[in-house]
């Protein structure tokens, strides 16, 4: 159930009601009588937790074999490239003087 904020029109007082979407508006003010206004606000969002709310969890079977050859193919050429050898060393840096 949504909390709604309300103003006085009269005396101004702001007041939150915690009631159904199916309950009418309360036009009455509870410090003066006076008459009550809704408020529209911009309300708070929405938390999705749990699986089924991202895009990638419900992928078609063809995107899916597409990725999954993708990621094959990226592995293979990434095992063919030359590894370092552990005779190289780094090179030295060369400082220049200023005079």
């Amino acid at each position: 159930m949504p909390t709604y904020l309300y103003h006085c029109v009269d005396c101004g007082h702001r007041f939150d009601e915690f009631q159904s979407i199916t309950e009418p508006a309360i036009e009455t003010c509870p410090e003066c009588k006076g008459k009550a206004e809704r408020i529209i606000t911009g309300g708070a969002g929405f938390v999705f937790k749990g699986s089924g709310f991202y895009i990638t969890d419900h992928r078609s079977s063809d995107y899916k074999k597409a990725q999954t050859a993708e990621k094959s193919g990226i592995s293979e050429s990434s095992s063919s490239k030359p590894k370092p050898s552990k005779e190289s060393k780094p090179a030295k840096k060369t400082e220049s003087k200023k005079d």
